[in-house]
């Protein structure tokens, strides 16, 4: 291979110049019909010096000598193209004006330059075609939902770069016009209602979506219509998370769900966020949680002078601080195992830590076991946010955000009316406190801890049954990454007593969500059956965002929502409704408990409640 590789240039160029002669004898025949006079053959022996001079000459500054044949272009062929005319022009001038040879003919010059580019761009094709012959039905057969830019440039990188795997076998797309038609030698084979057929007559080995800016309710559509098909499902980013705008086979990956719930991102204004926290000391409880480790992670990157993460089981809090020395904030990282239902504690690690920036994350969250330990979700939800709030306006804390949940919006369960008791109490304490107090209020949030889809998942890896508990059920998602986005956020939106959530777009079908799981885990749907197994306590059909008491209007970021109250709260009445709730929690009193709950909040309903 070495001395092949030594001897190449030479090869090249003794073949170029070769059928450069063997152009222009071959013009020189076919211009007298397979008989060349004995004076012209003379004339031909006499230029053919200056013919081989010429062409290699220019030949050079076209760089005809260079390049790799298998990737031979467009590039190439003007090269081609540049070289033969200028070559031609000057042996023309040559003959006719330099040596005199009037008597040859002009066509013989003309006709050369067609048959050398014929002969030196079929040098380079035959390369290519070599090429494409040796991987034919040798590649991962694929099939490309999508025949637009990113298909085109998956395509193109398949074709050059013969050591990947895959074999492009034709082009799905939604768009009739384009079927029947071909991008680079792939043709596209039908619309989406031609699947059937196609998958049954090509049998792909995959299944890639290849739309730049395919929406998620797009992508949902298309992992249905292939829930027959038992082939894997794959796609590439969309353009506009690439820097460079460009697709590449090394991008391509498994279909997840988060493709399938994913909106475009809020622009998260970075600098204004760190603004606010570099420097600062930062208290985040929950630290352990999903929500709660992901603001760890996000603020440490945003050089707080302290950060104090707090919670009271050790296991996550372990993992999350070691997660963030690891990021190289140790030095700056502080952790505390506590409670925050503990009032002295909670004082002591405000004198020991002087927190400036609260988040608030620590709560029990789920929402059937919260229905039958009721006491506990207002212990945990009400009297530690209580607790927690007093202790921040009483150390003279800059900003407190809490997180909640949309849950909290005409809630139906124990935790979400505790989380909105939360929220009142935020609302509440801003008037008098020298600090800003706010909360962000955001909908199920995919893949955290506890969530729905770990749930299927696990169920899935068992061989099924899939428990869903109803066939209308419908939830608003979102990522972890941009649910702690909204919080950050929300901290350079708020200014007192503001509840923010995030433009949810469409809620998702708890049923579609498993199929699709279902799908992507690579079974078909009759091979996992799903089952109802009917709505747990506190739960609701659908989520919503704003309560029947409140109004919505737009923040100065696009997609952030601020919710006002229509009535304000009054600080006499709440305080002590509180106290007396949580006394009633410690007793152990749930009749007389959730009685009060409804009192303090009137869009409760508890389940068995008639709204009337």
């Amino acid at each position: 291979m070495g001395s092949l590789l030594k001897y190449r240039r030479p090869f090249v160029v003794a073949l170029q110049l070769g059928a450069a002669v063997a152009a222009h004898y071959m013009a020189l025949w076919l211009r007298f019909d397979g008989d060349v006079p004995p004076d012209q053959a003379a004339m031909f022996m006499t230029i053919l010096p200056w013919l081989v001079a010429i062409r290699g000459a220019t030949f050079i500054p076209f760089r005809l000598y260079e390049g790799l044949w298998r990737y031979a272009g467009l590039w190439d062929l003007r090269n081609i193209l540049g070289a033969v005319l200028t070559g031609s022009t000057t042996l023309f001038v040559l003959i006719h004006w330099g040596l005199g040879f009037a008597a040859y003919p002009p066509s013989v010059t003309l006709m050369d330059g067609v048959l050398l580019i014929i002969l030196l761009g079929g040098m380079r094709m035959s390369r290519r075609l070599y090429r494409e012959l040796r991987r034919l039905n040798r590649g991962k057969r694929i099939l490309i939902y999508g025949a637009g830019n990113a298909g085109e440039m998956i395509v193109r990188d398949m074709r050059n770069n013969p050591f990947y795997e895959y074999e492009p076998i034709g082009f799905v797309d939604d768009d009739a016009a384009k079927v029947g038609q071909r991008i680079h030698g792939v043709k596209v084979l039908g619309t989406r209602g031609d699947l059937a057929r196609i998958m049954a007559g090509k049998r792909p080995a995959a299944i890639l979506i290849a739309i730049s800016r395919a929406s998620p309710s797009t992508i949902r559509g298309i992992v249905q219509a292939l829930e027959g098909f038992k082939v894997p499902i794959q796609t590439v980013p969309s353009l506009r998370d690439l820097l460079d705008g460009r697709v590449t086979i090394g991008q391509i990956r498994t279909l997840s769900v988060e493709d399938l719930l994913h909106r475009v991102p809020v622009a998260l204004e970075t600098e204004a966020v760190r603004q606010i926290i570099e420097g600062k000391r930062v208290l985040i409880t929950g630290a352990g949680g999903s929500i709660g480790g992901e603001l760890c992670r996000q603020v440490a990157g945003l050089q707080p002078r302290l950060l104090v993460m707090v919670d009271r089981y050790e296991n996550g809090l372990h993992s999350i601080s070691r997660e963030v020395a690891q990021r190289g904030a140790a030095d700056r990282a502080h952790t505390v195992v506590a409670d925050v239902t503990d009032e002295s504690r909670m004082h002591e690690m405000w004198r020991t830590h002087r927190p400036e920036i609260v988040f608030h994350a620590a709560a029990h969250k789920h929402v059937p076991l919260m229905e039958v330990n009721p006491c506990e979700a207002v212990l945990n939800n009400v009297r530690g946010s209580r607790i927690l709030i007093e202790t921040a306006v009483a150390h003279g804390v800059e900003r407190f955000m809490l997180v909640s949940t949309d849950k909290a919006v005409n809630p139906t369960s124990v935790m979400g009316v505790t989380k909105r008791i939360a929220e009142m109490l935020v609302q509440t304490v801003n008037s008098g406190a020298p600090g800003i107090f706010a909360a962000v209020r955001f909908g199920n949030v995919l893949a955290s801890n506890g969530s729905v889809v770990p749930q299927f998942l696990e169920e899935i890896n068992a061989g099924g049954p899939v428990k869903v508990t109803h066939p209308e059920m419908r939830r608003y998602f979102m990522l972890i990454p941009e649910a702690v986005g909204l919080v950050l956020q929300a901290v350079t939106l708020a200014k007192g007593g503001d509840i923010f959530v995030l433009e949810m777009g469409e809620q998702i079908k708890i049923l579609d969500l498993a199929r699709n799981l279902v799908r992507l885990s690579g079974f078909l749907p009759e091979e996992i059956p799903i089952i109802f197994n009917g709505p747990r306590p506190g739960e609701k059909l659908s989520e919503e965002l704003v309560g029947d008491d409140e109004e919505v209007e737009p923040s100065s970021v696009e997609s952030i929502l601020r919710i006002r109250r229509f009535a304000d709260l009054e600080v006499s009445f709440l305080l002590p409704q509180i106290h007396r709730l949580e006394s009633l929690a410690a007793a152990g009193d749930k009749s007389a408990m959730v009685d009060l709950l409804r009192a303090i909040v009137p869009t409760y309903h508890p389940p068995g409640f008639n709204r009337g």
